[in-house]
């Protein structure tokens, strides 16, 4: 067996080196926006986005950290803070009593709405509008391929998400605005 690296070629360099700037950059050009005007991280707001299109926005803490690619113990951290505020609630899971729920409050969707549509026009400042039409499409392509490989299981979910309008419904946003529920972090690289 040839144990030689594949060392990446001058294109596949440029490549990697222009992915890895705008991993680095989208999310803190995000979270800068949305800590300006809202209030909240960019992962309070993915949090808030994934319990908003929950069930009677409610998830498991385990489902939640599954959504959001985050370990429990930072999210218990982030959802304890969110509860503090006042946005969202955790209790027992009626199913399993081991288990914790959280919930969107009332407070916490109408943080997202007020939140969202400057989340989307960043969003598109940053990324949509950059690209033509197109683009949009091959970049939705390329992010699936390689989601598909960092995600077989799907567990954010993100592949799954193809219907038009679901997370915008879900928040009870205009269609139009559903990458500003899901745009960012984790999962919700491409809304």
């Amino acid at each position: 067996m040839d144990t030689t690296p594949r060392w990446l070629d001058a294109d596949e360099l440029a490549a990697w080196k222009r992915l890895v700037a705008v991993v680095e950059l989208v999310p803190a050009a995000l979270d800068a926006q949305l800590r300006r005007d809202s209030g909240l991280t960019h992962f309070e707001y993915l949090v808030l986005a994934m319990l908003s299109e929950a069930p009677d926005r409610t998830l498991r803490m385990t489902s939640l950290g599954q959504r959001t690619n985050a370990t429990l113990t930072r999210l218990s951290h982030v959802v304890r803070r969110l509860e503090e505020r006042g946005l969202v609630e955790r209790f027992a899971c009626p199913e399993d009593g081991r288990a914790t729920n959280a919930r969107l409050g009332d407070a916490g969707h109408a943080a997202l709405v007020a939140a969202a549509p400057g989340h989307v026009s960043t969003v598109r400042a940053t990324v949509i509008d950059a690209l033509t039409h197109e683009q949009v499409e091959q970049l939705s392509a390329i992010s699936a391929a390689i989601l598909q490989r960092l995600d077989p299981h799907h567990r954010l979910q993100v592949l799954a998400d193809t219907e038009p309008g679901t997370p915008a419904a879900a928040v009870g946003l205009p269609e139009t605005a559903a990458p500003a529920v899901r745009a960012g972090g984790g999962a919700a690289l491409a809304g």
